[in-house]
């Protein structure tokens, strides 16, 4: 299991913190994800053999929201 976190811009709600979490568990090997409003972040454990970071930050983009490094 790996864990990677990534800043997460464009969330301004309860609502925008349900739809990273689900876009990004929805993805193949991803076993958690803790998306967090007031720090901006989502911390995701995954495996690495089924899924990688580029991955989820296409997800988290293709949702409308930006990713920061």
């Amino acid at each position: 299991m790996q864990s990677v976190t990534m800043k997460v811009d464009g969330m301004t709600c309860g609502g925008c913190v349900a739809s990273v979490t689900r876009v990004v568990k929805a993805l193949p090997g991803v076993e958690a994800a803790r998306v967090d409003l007031a720090s901006g972040s989502a911390e995701v454990d995954f495996d690495p053999a089924r899924c990688d970071a580029g991955a989820i930050r296409s997800a988290i983009e293709g949702a409308g929201y930006d990713v920061r490094a």
